[in-house]
């Protein structure tokens, strides 16, 4: 039912786009300040920071669903593989292509040596709860997140 490759180039818009759904989901659409053009320099460009997959609805070759992905270190784990996000269009989900990006995902962690993967999840966000205790992934709600984001950077550092 489903195909899952690497991305490309040409399916930034399409991602971009499931990123603003995702968005808007969390509740949050004029926080995406990203572009295509960003993306593609960023994924693409002489340093990349970011891979990602895509999921293919075989009947139709549409891009369903996505997995972004960077790596981290920690200081007590070594090398990471950081999971974005992992998105299904809403029409998609709970018909298997999120398990197949995630299982993908937790490959290619494995593939690259990382001592395991980490991300995050919204507590509201029960059905993303309930897939990833499938998993038996440890939900760590110990954790604040701290952000500061670039005009906050540069008023400090002024």
């Amino acid at each position: 039912m489903y195909q899952i490759r690497k991305g490309k180039i040409e399916d930034l818009p399409r991602v971009l786009e499931l990123v603003k759904e995702l968005a808007l989901y969390e509740k949050a659409p004029e926080q995406v300040i990203n572009t295509v053009e960003k993306m593609e320099q960023d994924g693409f460009g002489p340093q990349p920071v970011f891979g990602f997959y895509v999921a293919i609805k075989e009947a139709t070759q549409e891009i369903i669903g996505i997995s972004i992905y960077y790596y981290r270190y920690s200081t007590w784990k070594g090398k990471r593989l950081y999971l974005e996000d992992i998105v299904v269009t809403e029409s998609e989900r709970g018909n298997g292509a999120g398990k197949l990006l995630f299982d993908q995902t937790m490959q290619k962690c494995l593939d690259d040596g990382c001592s395991g993967m980490t991300w995050q999840v919204l507590d509201w966000n029960e059905p993303a709860i309930n897939f990833y205790k499938k998993y038996g992934a440890d939900l760590d709600g110990e954790w604040i997140n701290c952000n500061l984001q670039d005009y906050q950077i540069r008023e400090i550092l002024k």
